[in-house]
């Protein structure tokens, strides 16, 4: 780049462009909004039949859309600022270096070559005639030395001040030819197809784009304070606070899984940001899957005519080595993201809120990571956090069928829950962030999964306090509800933290608890009236009562018994599955808890 285009560029320009391309995004995210969450969902609460059907179809992809101008906006606009960024800097030292050559009485040419007047050195009895240098960038501790040597020889006192506004002039120059190169190709990657449809190729290139922008935006973004390590959800949130809006965006583009994970912030927030990890995840995964070599036959006649009348092929188990448990893996992540797919789809369902992705991660602690909450945490009057127990997992967090597993458990407690208090806001939560038990002997017999769960569930609550509370120091009124062995780690979490930590809930319910490694309800930092349990017969004794014999409960007290402490809720669960159904008595009573309608609460 030469010195005159270096000099006329204005960086603010590019700024400005950064500034139009976030608008675009904000728009295209409100768009998406609309459409999910007041088109879609009217269409869902009040129509049905073919053309409904169709019609949300059609808005499913328009949605889609949205959802990647929305991204790739945002890349944009942060290359452009990181663009503008390095030139700004190249600029300011063109511009201090012209201007202390001008100071010195040197004359800057436009291809940046310094003259230099004459003058005459101490002792000397004439003056040396002036001249012209031309600069050299990058430099050298060999070159740099050179140069002074030269200055020390040449007989013209201003030579070697002329060489450094040279050289510092080259500098400039090749900073702003570097930035140019680095940037031009990354925003011509960013250019989206010439089509109408977003497919998984699509998907995969905005994770290339972003890690291509995220390289060469490195001086940009290291001038955005980063958040603080290990940070509290308070330190998260005074972090995001103080942030301008520029570079929130700018943040959430190169970060989105950060950002996701980040207790502390904006459930919306949040949610973009798990929202854009989803969809590239979910891409990356279908292409990868679609990739394996199609499965060979796996029987065959056994040629020996003897017992077993059929063998399985060399063919088959070679393949099952190689990709079978992989292929397991990939089918299990994206039956997962279907089913969170799905969720968004059920918005205006029955009344049911939109949907906000609160965390979300393929592999996790090993089960998966998805948080997902009905309706919007920050705003709800209540809120509910469910933590599910055993084999729970992403691939099985949306069960089978219409009770729509862990994530139908919450829709129904918000259904419930809302019922009671119509009038006020109710959130759900499906909190599933901890490695669960893959078994029940010996796995779910061990309290470890709950230690190294609990703490972390502790965190999460916080940091949903934080979001929530407003101006007077309020928060929601939260009920934390574990069932099985979710309760375990739901008691470690009431029990993690320190002293001067606020509240994490005003309510804790145990559903079918093999114990919580406590013995009094008081132990969980709340009175025992604000502690509820219910059982059921038959399996549902055999977890309770084996958690007691296995130490799941401090001194083999588990919840439901009367030496706890808590309220023991009557239920009509006929087996340890069962505390969920819908219209039953056991959803009624915890939709009735989480409401704050405690008089409604039938005991045993």
């Amino acid at each position: 780049m030469d010195l005159a285009t270096l000099k006329a560029l204005k960086p603010t320009e590019f700024e400005n462009a950064a500034d139009a391309y976030r608008a675009t995004d904000a728009m295209a995210n409100a768009a998406k909004d609309t459409v999910d969450n007041q088109i879609a969902a009217g269409i869902r609460n009040q129509l049905a039949g073919a053309t409904a059907e169709a019609a949300l179809r059609e808005l499913a992809e328009l949605s889609k859309n949205f959802q990647y101008i929305q991204t790739e906006c945002g890349l944009v606009s942060t290359a452009l600022n990181g663009f503008a960024f390095d030139m700004a800097v190249a600029k300011r030292k063109l511009e201090a270096a012209i201007e202390d050559a001008h100071a010195d009485h040197c004359t800057v040419h436009q291809d940046g070559s310094v003259s230099f007047p004459a003058g005459r050195k101490p002792g000397e009895e004439k003056d040396a005639a002036g001249g012209t240098v031309t600069g050299s960038a990058g430099g050298s501790p060999t070159a740099d030395a050179l140069e002074r040597q030269a200055a020390s020889i040449h007989p013209n006192p201003h030579y070697g001040a002329a060489i450094g506004y040279a050289d510092r002039i080259a500098d400039a120059l090749k900073e702003a030819t570097d930035a140019d190169a680095k940037w031009a190709p990354k925003l011509r990657a960013l250019k989206a197809d010439d089509d109408l449809v977003v497919s998984n190729r699509d998907w995969v290139d905005v994770k290339s784009d972003r890690g291509g922008v995220l390289k060469a935006a490195d001086p940009y973004l290291d001038s955005i304070k980063a958040p603080p390590k290990e940070a509290t959800p308070e330190e998260s949130a005074e972090w995001w606070k103080n942030l301008t809006p520029e570079q929130r965006a700018d943040y959430l583009a190169v970060h989105p899984h950060a950002i996701g994970s980040m207790n502390g912030l904006p459930s919306d927030v949040r949610d973009d940001a798990n929202r854009m990890v989803l969809d590239e995840t979910t891409a990356r995964y279908q292409l990868d899957l679609n990739a394996i070599p199609k499965e060979p036959v796996k029987y065959v006649p056994n040629p020996s005519g003897n017992y077993p009348a059929v063998v399985i092929t060399p063919q088959w188990q070679k393949w099952q080595d190689k990709y079978g448990a992989e292929k397991a893996r990939m089918e299990g992540v994206l039956k997962g993201a279907q089913a969170i797919q799905d969720r968004f789809d059920r918005t205006g369902k029955a009344g049911l809120p939109e949907a906000y992705l609160l965390g979300f991660d393929p592999t996790g602690l090993g089960d998966g990571k998805v948080i997902l909450a009905n309706g919007n945490p920050d705003k709800a009057d209540h809120v509910a956090v469910y933590v599910p127990g055993t084999f729970a997992g992403i691939e099985s967090i949306g069960g089978g069928g219409d009770t729509h597993g862990d994530l139908g458990r919450s829709e129904r407690l918000w259904a419930e829950s809302h019922r009671l208090v119509p009038s006020q806001n109710v959130s759900t939560i499906t909190w599933l962030d901890y490695n669960a038990p893959d078994s029940i002997v010996p796995q779910a017999t061990r309290g470890e999964y709950a230690e190294e769960g609990g703490p972390r569930l502790h965190d999460f609550l916080l940091g949903n306090g934080v979001a929530q509370q407003t101006d007077d120091g309020t928060r929601a009124h939260t009920t934390v509800v574990g069932h099985s062995y979710g309760s375990t780690v739901v008691g470690v979490s009431a029990q993690s933290g320190s002293w001067h930590d606020p509240p994490a809930a005003d309510d804790y319910v145990f559903a079918g608890s093999p114990g919580v490694q406590a013995d009094h309800a008081a132990d969980l930092g709340v009175k025992g009236s604000h502690v509820w349990a219910m059982g059921a017969p038959w399996d549902d004794q055999v977890v309770r009562q084996g958690g007691r014999l296995m130490g799941l409960g401090d001194n083999g007290v588990i919840p439901t018994d009367e030496s706890f402490g808590g309220n023991i809720m009557a239920s009509d669960a006929r087996k340890h599955t069962a505390f969920f159904d819908e219209n039953s008595l056991s959803l009624r009573n915890q939709g009735a808890v989480v409401a704050g309608e405690y008089d409604r609460v039938k005991l045993e």
